[in-house]
């Protein structure tokens, strides 16, 4: 199994299955303190969900597999989540667990100043492993999508994360978003174990700041050699693949941010759609800005994607022409030929 593109399909294979908690996010109704916010507005969260979600929108089939309580939180995430197009049918209900919830603030989330309050402890998907599972269900993708949080949430969360990033053959493409919350991690900041699983995985997106502590691409990739395809995120500057002995850097786009929320994993979901569908490297990385461009000019973490063709033209740019695109709110909307219409000079 490489990179190059996932396995071929089977009768019940769909092209992700992305494995991992979701919880149901509380949005403040106003800027300010959590301790000052009158009121809040219920959302869905989750770093897992959201990229089945997007390549949901985006025309792929998708399935979220994980664990909700037997509660009206449960009830909301897995209806929310389906209604994205998402495959939820594996989804398992735990009646003795709740479903995880968190409350953060509005207006500074997009710096570190920003509050995040999470009631996630002993959650239903925390009773994630690899007995409560379907694994033949979670196995039943071109693509497995996972993510270092998951790691995090128990020991028997761990032990799964293990068994499907384990070498074997016969195993979908292994998609693993490092995604580091040190936070999360009660023995230690975890830095370790998502090395090690990273190891084994075939695509691997880390960002810079949570890589390790290392200085610079190049010296991420001699750590994590073993990736047959590695994505170093780079923030505004752009991205990095290393492909075997290629190395194609993309840089960023320029984008009217709303919010800086949900774009990594907009990006992951960009970059595994155009993986599916076969392009090269760059146009991978090309889409990867683009999905994260959607989610950066929206409040929330979901955005409606560009249509394909639309996406597509975008991603054909020159290079010049693609350093020339300014992206701001409603632009996955705009229609055939609008291109220049997000230029600038």
């Amino acid at each position: 199994m490489t990179a190059d593109g996932p396995r071929d399909t089977g009768p019940d294979v769909v092209d992700v299955v992305a494995l991992g908690e979701s919880m149901v996010t509380f949005l403040p109704s106003r800027p300010g303190r959590l301790a000052d916010v009158p009121s809040f507005d219920r959302a869905i969260g989750g770093a897992e969900s959201n990229v089945a979600c997007v390549l949901a929108a985006a025309g792929h089939s998708a399935r979220w597999a994980g664990r909700v309580g037997a509660d009206g939180f449960g009830d909301h995430l897995v209806e929310a989540i389906g209604a994205y197009g998402v495959d939820v049918s594996t989804v398992r209900r735990d009646p003795d667990r709740p479903t995880g919830v968190y409350f953060r603030t509005a207006g500074d989330r997009a710096t570190d100043a920003h509050e995040v309050a999470y009631y996630r402890a002993g959650s239903a998907a925390s009773a994630m492993s690899t007995t409560t599972m379907d694994l033949d269900a979670v196995r039943a993708g071109r693509i497995l999508h996972l993510s270092g949080i998951t790691a995090a949430l128990s020991a028997d969360c761990l032990d799964l994360m293990r068994e499907l990033t384990a070498r074997r053959p016969g195993r979908p493409l292994v998609s693993f978003d490092v995604n580091h919350r040190p936070g999360l991690w009660r023995d230690g900041d975890g830095s370790r174990v998502l090395l090690e699983l990273a190891r084994g995985a075939d695509i691997v997106f880390v960002g810079e700041d949570e890589a390790w502590g290392l200085d610079g691409a190049e010296a991420v990739r001699a750590a994590l050699p073993e990736p047959d395809l590695l994505v170093v995120k780079q923030g505004a500057a752009g991205a990095t693949a290393f492909h075997g002995t290629d190395v194609t850097f993309v840089p960023a786009l320029t984008v009217d941010v709303v919010a800086a929320v949900g774009a990594g994993d907009a990006f992951a979901a960009g970059f595994l759609s155009a993986t599916l569908r076969g392009l090269p490297v760059r146009d991978r990385l090309r889409h990867g800005h683009l999905m994260a461009a959607a989610a950066l000019t929206v409040p929330g973490d979901l955005a409606p994607p560009p249509a394909r063709d639309h996406a597509d033209r975008l991603a054909a740019l020159d290079d010049a022409a693609w350093g020339r695109l300014r992206l701001g709110p409603a632009w996955t909307q705009a229609d055939e030929g609008a291109e220049e219409e997000v230029r600038t000079p």
